[in-house]
Parts: structure tokens; sequence; C-alpha cells
């Protein structure tokens, strides 16, 4: 059981290349010449396939005869200062070998870095979707039932450009913390915040119409120069944001296997929404686009913590860990996080990491499964406990998943629990996205199959008939519950996830507890994180785990064996499925405006004005509005005809097009479709929608 749309993004570079700061490898770039910048995309790709040598702190990397790049990263394990590239050749420092070098490199994140010792992660980094997790954007949708709210032109002045008067409030931005309100108040933008944001609006534009192909090192060192401007002016969603397009330009062009287009497409939304907001006409931007720095932690006092799973966490820049997932006597969710330079190597070795609050006394594989009583805590605004040297921790017993706050996770339907989570808004920034959907969800499911990479179960609703014995008043055995899929959370081979998900598959009408969190880009789908047997079911239908496991399976680490799993013979019949039912998100008309939304971001300006000059724009619009989507027929035209605008001067001359016009178009079609598509997810969790897509 693969999972080919893995969350799970490696970097397309050497491995044993370090992280190099962005403004490092933005310097080296451009110190070359215009004739070695012509050269540098084919010098990178040369260089990263070339083996590295390991020498204590340096990594060496032999350019040809006369020419060797040395990189000393500093403490943090990342390249941070120009003075830690060196070369041998004549030219260095400005020679195309250190350029080349440090732009196979993976981008680091100087400000997380720089104290790891704090319980962080890099900005933008996947710590618990998977992704990317967001604060949401609101805009006028339709439900996929034929009928649409909005129009084109509300649409345009949700996004302006730069100097564009903000007219409409359906793109305010949901970012407030799981655990605490936002406060901030309203600050005019400095003249240096305008003129980062207004630069690395202009240098994502310049990439949005190059195209992948054309986005090679230079321009994406460009997206770096200004993302490091927007860092030291202090716009911390902006920076963050252009990382993740620089990383995600990256992955696409090497064709990584853990990077996907949908994911570039997504950020590189996120960075144009976010520099438009903050370059429009508005005296006081919302606090929420300019972002904040997540190592800011804020005093909590006393605490006692459950644990509930682990989760191993493999970054897009070589980090690697585990985050403990824990919660309160009153409901609220906590992390406890382990993460540092090493990749899948360091993930393993942390799920047994001894946890840094406290004593030091008690290991994460302990603490999923016990809990602690902390005094003098420190939490930052996305639900981290902190490790300062204040904070004081005394490990205590645990608690089963059937008492406390634990066993009030199970007691709501699946349709409540994601009622309040994925769907509500479109996705536009990840990193807040896992402020929002951060909390996870339980729930009691019976299995029904496995289906190429998915993992079919049907709800077993709390208190519902369908527990005794599996079959209601009617004989049938759990037709009703909802329909779900699940999914591995991490799909890198080197975790259990995907094995894990395998033995479930094999067991139809397995009985269990699951507890994970829902995919907010897929219809129906949870990412189970941890399996446990189901409270008073017989054991011949449910799971059968070791005593020292204390009642739950981590499916990230804990591996489940045929022993842990009731015969086959011993489970009941389920109503089974024929064939894998149809995806309402995927095989939605929306598709066509997808499509050209990625061809932009895949093939440049020039791939879109090709349907306008086939004659093809027509075809696509009038197929979209005979099925009630008007608006998304009005944003594509608009688009194409934006992409294959041609001016010409008093000499006939053709003139530039105007970028910003295109980029606002674009811009405006994937906020319109990212907002559809969350409201079409939201909808295939509702018990009332099961039957339409399910036989």
């Amino acid at each position: 059981m693969s999972d080919p749309t893995s969350d799970v993004m490696n970097p397309p570079s050497s491995p044993e290349l370090p992280p190099a700061a962005p403004e490092v490898t933005a310097a080296a770039v451009a110190d070359l010449t215009s004739r070695l910048r012509k050269k540098l995309d084919a010098t990178v790709e040369t260089y990263a396939a070339v083996p590295v040598v390991v020498e204590g702190a340096e990594r060496r990397v032999r350019c040809g005869a006369d020419a060797e790049v040395v990189l000393t990263p500093g403490p943090s394990g990342a390249v941070t200062d120009a003075g830690q590239a060196v070369c041998s050749c004549l030219l260095a420092p400005r020679c195309l070998h250190r350029a080349a070098v440090l732009s196979a490199c993976p981008v680091a994140d100087v400000d997380a870095v720089a104290d790891l010792g704090a319980d962080t992660v890099p900005d933008g980094e996947a710590v618990s979707d998977p992704s990317d997790p967001a604060t949401g954007t609101r805009a006028g949708t339709g439900t996929g039932t034929g009928t649409e709210t909005g129009t084109t032109d509300a649409l345009v002045a949700a996004v302006p450009g730069p100097g564009a008067t903000a007219t409409s409030s359906r793109t305010e931005p949901q970012t407030e913390p799981r655990t605490e309100p936002r406060t901030e108040p309203r600050t005019e933008l400095t003249k240096t915040q305008l003129a980062a944001a207004r630069d690395l609006w202009a240098a994502a534009v310049a990439a949005l119409a190059a195209g992948v192909p054309a986005a090679g090192a230079v321009a994406q060192a460009e997206l770096l120069r200004a993302s490091h401007s927007a860092r030291l002016a202090g716009l911390h969603r902006a920076e963050a944001a252009a990382l993740r397009v620089v990383r995600g330009l990256r992955g696409v062009r090497s064709r990584h296997d853990g990077h996907r287009l949908a994911d570039l497409v997504d950020n590189l939304r996120e960075l144009l929404l976010t520099t438009a907001r903050l370059t429009a006409t508005e005296p006081n931007p919302d606090p929420a686009w300019i972002g904040s720095v997540r190592r800011a932690y804020r005093p909590e006092g006393a605490l006692r913590v459950h644990g509930v799973c682990r989760e191993p966490v493999i970054s897009a820049t070589g980090y690697g860990g585990v985050v403990t997932h824990v919660i309160s006597d009153d409901g609220r969710w906590f992390t406890v996080s382990d993460v540092k330079p090493g990749g899948s190597a360091r993930a393993r070795g942390a799920a047994t990491a001894t946890v840094a609050l406290g004593s030091g006394s008690l290991d994460h594989a302990r603490l999923s499964r016990g809990g602690l009583l902390i005094s003098g805590a420190t939490l930052s605004s996305d639900g981290r406990l902190g490790a300062g040297k204040g904070v004081r921790a005394t490990p205590v017993a645990g608690r089963s998943w059937t008492s406390g706050a634990l066993a009030a996770l199970f007691a709501r339907p699946l349709s409540e629990a994601v009622g309040d989570g994925p769907g509500t808004a479109p996705v536009s920034d990840p990193d807040q996205a896992r402020q929002q959907t951060g909390d996870l969800v339980g729930c009691d499911l019976v299995i029904v199959g496995g289906f190429n990479d998915h993992v079919l179960a049907r709800e077993l609703r709390p208190g519902g008939a369908d527990r005794d014995g599996g079959v209601d008043r009617d004989g049938r055995a759990d037709r009703d519950g909802l329909l779900i899929r699940l999914l591995p959370a991490h799909g890198h081979p080197d975790l259990a996830h995907t094995a894990n998900l395998r033995r479930l598959a094999s067991r139809p009408g397995l009985r269990l507890r699951v507890v994970g969190r829902p995919d907010p880009d897929r219809a129906a789908t949870l990412r189970p994180l941890a399996v446990g047997p189901l409270p008073d079911e017989d054991s011949s239908t449910t799971l059968r785990l070791p005593e020292e496991w204390l009642g739950h399976a981590d499916l990230g680490y804990d591996r489940l064996e045929g022993a842990h799993l009731p015969p086959t013979e011993a489970l009941p019949e389920t109503a089974g499925l024929p064939h894998l039912p149809p995806d309402p998100v995927a095989e939605a008309p929306l598709w066509r405006l997808r499509r050209l939304i990625e061809v932009a971001v895949s093939g440049g300006r020039r791939a879109v004005a090709q349907p306008a000059r086939d004659g093809d724009r027509a075809g696509t619009a009038a197929a979209l509005r005979q099925v009630g989507f008007r608006t998304a027929a009005d944003l594509l035209t608009e688009l194409t005809t934006e992409a294959d605008r041609r001016g010409r001067d008093v000499f006939g001359r053709t003139e530039e097009p105007d970028p910003d016009a295109y980029a606002r178009a674009w811009l405006a079609a994937a906020v319109y479709l990212a907002g559809t598509e969350r409201a079409l997810v939201r909808a295939t969790w509702q018990p009332s929608d099961t039957k339409s897509w399910a036989p």
C-alpha cells in the first residue's frame, strides 16, 4: 500500500549537504557575472550528484581538478555565514563552484536553528501534517451542488496587488491560536516593511510568470534574497511562505518523490496572498498577515497532562525527531517536541529519547503512555510546551483512552468533531493550519477493507445500536456509519505507518479505536496516528495489544504483528464495497480550473495563454457554466485572457505584458478554488452526504 501523496518531503539535494541560510545562498548568486549565471542551473545539477566527503564538522565537495568547496556548518548544523562556505579556486568567493554548491544545499531557517534547544521546529516545516498545517482565507464559493455566490470582480478585489485597495473582507484570515485568542493591536506598516513586501511580491510574480522550468537557481536566489529582507522587516508569515516556495520549486524541478505540484501551488498562493494584503493601501493590516515568531513562549503556570501518542517528524530540510501529543484534564491539547538536524534516522532515534522537561527521567515512549505534572510551564502560541530553566516536571501515571478527557475525545461523532476543523476555510498558511487542525480527533471504526493506497472504514456511532454485536435492528452490519478513508500520516519507508495500515486492511470487520488528524484536502479522509482496542468489545473482534503498550499503538513507531490482530474467521461480516467509492472533490467539474491553475505554475504564463489562442477557452468556460460554476468560468476566462494580453506601443512594437494584473487574476482563481474545494471537503464529513458518494 503506497502513498504517492505523502506529506513527507525529502530534500532533492545530497543528504550530506548541510542546510544553508537564505541570505548566504542569495549573496553567492548575486556575486556571479551574467555569463556565470547562465551556467548556474546545469552546474547545480552536476554538483548535487557529486559525493560529499565528511571530515569532522567539514563537508567537502570536489568541483574539478583545481576547485574544492568546503562547508563548515555552525553549531546549529546550518551554514549561516558567508565565511563558512569557502572555495579553493582563484575566482573565490565570487565563483560558480561556491554558488552552485550553496544552491544545492537545503534551505535553512536561521531563526529556528539558532534556538533548537527550545523545542522548536523550523518555520514552515511539516510537524504534524502533515502538512502543512493553516490559516484559512474565506472566499465566496459554491457548494458543489450547482449554485454559487460571489462574482469575479469581488474575488479580484479580495486579492489586491501592490497599491490596490482591498474592498472585500472575504479573504480575512482565521488565525486565532487554539490555546489563546489573538490580541495583537493593528499597527501601520513601516516604509521598510512595505518595501520588503513589494519586493517579495515582485519576486513571486516573476516566478509565477516564468513557471517551474524557468524558475531556476537565479529566480530562487531572488526569492531567498527577498525573504531575507522580509525577515529583517519582521514579516514572518511572508518569509516562511517564500522559503516553502523555494523548497517546492527545487523539489518539483528535481522530480523528487516527496514533492507535489499541488503543494507548490498552495505555497505560491499563500505567498502572493500575504504580500498582496500587506501591500494594499490599508493603513492598519490585520496582524495575522504579518505573522509572529513561533518561538515566543508565555508563562502557563501549573499543568497536568496525559500522553496520547507520538508522531514522527521528517522535514524537507533535513530535520527529524518526534512530537508527543498530550492533553490536559480540561481537554486542551499540547505538544512536546524534540526536532533537530538528522532526517529519518533522527526521527527513529528520538522515539525513545529523553523528554527535555523537568528532571529528564522520562522518555517520549513513556510520556505517550504516561503523564506529567508540570510547574512553571511555558507555552507557545501553537501549543508547544517549553523547556526553560524554571520548568519542573514530575512523571505521573497516565490515563487510558476510556477515562477523563481522553474518553471525551471519542464521545462525539466525527461530523461534530471535524466540523470546526478542516473544511471551514481554504488553507492558506501551512504554519497556521497546524494551529487550526492541530487538535486530534478520536473515533471508533470498523474496517471495511483496503483499496489501492486507502483503507476504508465505517464509523461506529457513539452510543449507537450498531455497537451491539455489529448488527443493528434490521440485521445490517454497520451500513449507516460514516464511510471514511484512512491514509498513512507519513509515507516514509523508515516509518511504520504504511505497514501498519496494510495490516489493518487485511482484517475486514476489525473494530478499533483511532486517534488521528483529518486531512483538510481530501474527502472524508483521516490520517491515523495511534490505534487501540475498542472498550468492552470481545477480544475476537478487536486489537490484542501487549500489556507494555498500555492500551494503544503509535502507528509511526509500534509495528502491528499477526498476534496483535484477531483471526480472520472470527471477525463478523461487514457491508463490503464492490469498488472504491468516488471522491466528490477530485471528480467535481472544478478540475478544469484546477488544471489551468497548476499549468500556470508548472508551465508559466505562456502555457496558460495557449488555450486562448487555440480557441479552447470558450468551451472550457461553457462546461463550467453548464453545471452551475459560473464564477469559476468567469475566473478561468479572466486568467486566460490576461495571460494572452499583449499591448503595442505607438510604433506597433509588442510591449511587455503587465505581470501584476496576470498575478492578480491567477491569485483570484486560486483563492476561489481553495475555498470551493474546502466546502466540498466539509460536506463529505456530514452523514447526510454519505449516501451521495458511497454505493
